[in-house]
């Protein structure tokens, strides 16, 4: 009986032994392969995330400044035009208006006006005419004057008669001037360099100042071009507390793509919104190529300098009702959840303000087949 006691005990150590081999392999062949990086402080860019709109950097309304009856129209509408020119001379010459300036926008029939004008003028010459025989009278009187021949009134009177010639002929004078420069004002040109709007006015409408026929089109300047947004005043409050002056903004296009160039802060406002608690800003940014357009929305980065910062592949963050968080290799090489606080996307990359520390070993792949626990058996990043 002993001696098969002894076999049975024998028989059970070793059986015990083969379940306990088999539990370790299949526990080593369950650890799942992963990719993993350790944490280490980089320098990263300080960066400030906001909407925006882009507006250009002038906008004109043109507005007609005499009356009359538009007679031409010497643009395409969405031209882009020079200040004061127009860049489509050629077209101009095609259309058959060869000998104008060719700096017009618009034209407005001038034949009133040179009606005018040469009313002036008429008026400036009668004015002139009388001065010289108030003055001639004068000179003639005085003489008599001194002889005694008439009273010193008389001699008075046509000093004071000259007088009112001269003020005469300088009132003339200027209703010539205005009346020569409501003649210039119906050639309507670019005051600034920009692209064009579309006409607001018909061809034979009468456009009179101070009314709604008064405006023609509008003119915009997009080079360099403005770009408007807001940060909220905890945002403010900290980009204020980095020691770095004019603030670099980049601009992040609809399709997705990077704008090529940098633009710079131009204004802050002094004041919160008291409604919104943001504070207005705006940058400005060159557009050559017009690749920005006035109304357009946009991401912006305001980046601030740089500071050293824990950052962890996109891909390597998920999220669940507790917010954000990361598998990490933990103790014994198992996986072990973390919840972190994320801050502004690096590249590829998101910066962690809370959660990680440097050292941490944080897992990028194979994601979705960990649980709390699951081995982990880490595999060179290909």
């Amino acid at each position: 009986m002993n001696r098969i006691a002894l076999t049975l005990l024998v028989l059970f150590a070793a059986s015990g032994c083969t379940r306990g081999d088999a539990q370790q392999k299949a526990a080593a062949l369950a650890a799942v392969p992963v990719s993993a990086v350790q944490l280490a402080p980089k320098a990263v860019p300080i960066v400030f995330e906001a909407v925006a709109r882009t507006e250009g950097s002038k906008e004109v309304q043109i507005r007609a400044r005499v009356a009359g009856i538009l007679e031409r129209q010497l643009y395409t509408e969405g031209d882009a035009v020079k200040a004061g020119a127009d860049l489509r001379i050629a077209e101009l010459l095609q259309r058959g208006h060869a000998g104008e300036a060719g700096a017009q926008l618009f034209l407005i029939d001038r034949a009133p006006l040179e009606i005018d004008l040469q009313q002036a003028r008429a008026s400036l010459a009668q004015e002139r005419a009388r001065q010289e025989q108030a003055k001639q009278d004068l000179d003639r009187l005085k003489g008599l004057a001194d002889r005694r021949a008439i009273s010193q009134r008389e001699a008075d009177q046509a000093a004071t008669g000259l007088k009112a010639a001269v003020a005469a002929v300088q009132l003339a004078e200027a209703r010539v001037r205005q009346s020569e420069l409501n003649l210039s004002y119906a050639s309507v040109s670019a005051p600034i360099g920009g692209i064009t709007g579309r006409a607001q006015q018909s061809i034979g409408t009468l456009v009179t100042p101070g009314t709604d026929t008064s405006l023609l089109t509008t003119l915009t300047q997009t080079d360099p071009i403005w770009v408007r947004f807001a940060l909220s005043e905890a945002e403010y409050a900290r980009l204020r507390g980095f020691d770095f002056k004019n603030p670099e903004v980049k601009v992040e296009l609809p399709d997705g793509s990077g704008y090529p160039e940098p633009g710079r802060l131009n204004f802050s406002s002094s004041s919160v919104d008291p409604s919104l608690g943001t504070v207005q800003m705006r940058a400005v940014l060159p557009n050559p190529r017009l690749q920005l357009l006035p109304g357009q929305y946009v991401r912006v980065q305001v980046v601030a300098g740089t500071q050293q910062a824990l950052v962890v592949p996109q891909s390597a963050v998920m999220q669940n009702e507790g917010g954000r968080f990361v598998w990490v290799v933990g103790a014994e090489g198992k996986a072990a959840q973390r919840q972190i606080t994320v801050g502004s996307w690096v590249g590829d990359d998101w910066v962690v303000l809370e959660g990680l520390k440097a050292g941490d070993t944080v897992i990028v792949d194979n994601l979705l087949r960990l649980r709390a626990g699951t081995p982990v058996k880490l595999q060179a990043k290909g």
